[in-house]
């Protein structure tokens, strides 16, 4: 299993100052003084800081969530800023069968 944070609210996906200082110190690639949007998702680090912190590592308006994906591929589905992860088996395919 793999952890992923997410934004679980309407709003946007951002770190909380002390979160952000959190993540440079641990030199988390994309960290900044910020908001910290561009960390990777499931870097081991960000999931540590978010459970160290837990609602502290909130930035404005956000939520922060861990979700956890069984596989090697997820995506993050955003609407109005609220996430959620998808993984490959939650998307539901059409299938194209000839016709005739």
């Amino acid at each position: 299993m793999t952890k992923v944070v997410y934004n679980g609210c309407f709003g946007g996906f951002s770190f909380s100052e002390k979160a952000c200082e959190r993540l440079l110190e641990l030199e988390v690639e994309g960290a900044d003084k910020h908001g910290s949007r561009d960390v990777c998702r499931h870097d081991p680090l960000v999931i540590q800081v978010v459970e160290e912190m837990g609602s502290v590592a909130n930035g404005r308006c956000a939520k922060l969530c861990i979700a956890e994906v069984s596989g090697n591929l997820y995506r993050i589905d955003e609407y109005d800023g609220s996430e959620s992860v998808q993984e490959p088996s939650d998307i539901p395919w059409i299938n194209i069968e000839p016709i005739h």
